[in-house]
């Protein structure tokens, strides 16, 4: 018998719940019926399963503009011309490899997927953090001949050792950055700074369906319920709604849809320009926009921008994968009695309403309450945004992340890739999760391990 592709994928359902069961099926569909069965190196780069045929052509298209390598404007590649004068990447699949995530430069190198966001003490009419008055919001770390590179960047790492209570030691890796060769002036004498990661974009469209009121719902502000958890909603500036919103993107919730994230990106990382953002990313101190020819006005077309929209709110997130069951069930259950579900809220629903069919009212297992929450002084950046302190990070979702070491090659995490591995992310940890991460140092060794293989088949 011949099964079509939605009918060869029921077998293959079928086959699974009766193989792990009712209880660890549900486990599997991270993305309920959006969910894409694939552990390969390109498992972040796949449609929505349910995304109807006839959609495909323009999740292709985003792609395609998502890998475009940009040029200069002095180029003949009309429509992808226009490249800087200063930026940090020519693509947005150079920060976003395969879809997944960045990590921090070896030493001295110039990063990809890798920035550090800068502001200056005050807020903008906007609340948003106030740009440097020379550099702007972001380091340029790459410049078109004839510029210059706004700075570069030194990494040094201090080893910090330690010790669980049952005596097995551990290491961690304290970052200290340096920013050098300042090209076009000294930084302000208050310069704030705050490196990050380039996050997975994968899955984004569910995140983007998630009701505002369910994620209110979970805010505690004020510790009521007196669990030690207090996550709060970042209320930001949308300059596509033009009005305030709730803040669901970014590591600390700076962004409130993907329409603001994805145009802030381009003009920000790349130097092109769009309709939300229609200002080059240097300043006027630079004097660099008369020396150098635009690719347009804006740069970036609508249509093209919405393609690439689309295309992350259709990025299908990958099964769990659960290999033994028993390892699985055990990591869920000590994962759950150490309160790591307080902020990494397994499960939750779309919006029976959201503009993409394949999206809407699907029940997920992101693992993140995307919300704020407070880490302690060991994970602070000092720098406020919007409504989220210094030491305040929204939850990053959880699903996919034993799968970065296939498709991009490295296992770093945190928000600027401090953490060689999921033990490291759990034992940096403070503020909100401090009580969580005692708990888990107080396990036994076999039971540390049962929540991260948990955690890294998720």
């Amino acid at each position: 018998m011949v099964f079509g592709f939605q009918g060869a994928r029921a077998v293959c359902l079928i086959f699974v719940t009766l193989t792990l069961g009712l209880p660890c099926f549900a486990d599997l569909l991270t993305g309920g019926e959006t969910t894409v069965f694939d552990k390969s190196v390109n498992a972040f780069g796949f449609p929505l399963t349910n995304l109807p045929l006839p959609e495909h052509p323009r999740f292709f298209a985003g792609n395609a503009f998502f890998n475009t390598n940009w040029v200069d404007a002095s180029s003949d590649v009309n429509g992808r011309d226009g490249l800087g004068p200063l930026f940090n990447v020519r693509s947005c699949s150079t920060c976003h490899f395969k879809d997944g995530r960045g990590q921090p430069p070896d030493g001295n190198a110039v990063p990809d997927g890798w920035l550090i966001r800068i502001s200056i003490p005050g807020t903008t009419k906007h609340n948003a953090p106030l740009p440097h008055p020379i550099y702007g919001n972001q380091v340029s770390v790459r410049a078109l001949p004839g510029a210059l590179p706004e700075a570069r960047v030194r990494i040094q790492y201090n080893i910090v050792d330690g010790f669980y209570p049952d005596g097995e030691s551990y290491q961690l890796l304290d970052p200290h950055y340096t920013l050098l060769n300042w090209a076009y002036g000294d930084p302000h004498p208050e310069l704030l700074s705050s490196p990050r990661v380039a996050s997975a974009v994968f899955g984004l469209g569910l995140l983007d369906a998630v009701s505002k009121d369910d994620i209110l719902s979970r805010s505690d502000p004020d510790d009521q319920d007196g669990d030690g958890i207090s996550g709060r909603p970042n209320w930001v500036w949308s300059p596509s709604l033009k009005k305030t919103e709730l803040g669901r993107f970014g590591w600390k919730a700076n962004k409130a849809t993907l329409l603001d994230q994805t145009a802030g990106a381009f003009v920000g990382d790349i130097g092109i320009t769009n309709s939300l953002f229609p200002l080059e990313n240097n300043t006027d101190t630079q004097v660099l926009s008369e020396k150098f020819p635009s690719g347009g006005s804006p740069e970036l077309s609508d249509q093209d921008m919405e393609d690439v929209v689309f295309y992350l709110q259709t990025l299908a997130v990958p099964a769990a994968r659960l290999n033994d069951r028993t390892v699985f069930k055990k990591g869920k259950a000590f994962f759950g009695q150490l309160g790591c579900v307080a902020c990494h809220i397994p499960v939750l629903k779309t919006s029976e309403d959201y503009p993409v069919s394949a999206v809407a009212d699907q029940t997920i297992r992101p693992y993140t309450d995307l919300l704020l929450h407070d880490m302690g002084e060991g994970l602070a950046d000092a720098r406020p945004d919007f409504e989220a302190s210094g030491s305040e990070w929204r939850t990053p979702p959880l699903w996919g992340i034993g799968l970065f070491a296939k498709v991009n090659k490295h296992t770093r995490l945190i928000h600027d890739g401090r953490a060689r591995n999921v033990e490291e992310a759990i034992l940096w940890h403070g503020g909100e999760g401090e009580a969580s991460k005692r708990a888990f140092m107080n396990l036994s060794a076999p039971e540390r391990l049962a929540i991260i293989q948990f955690i890294e088949r998720l």
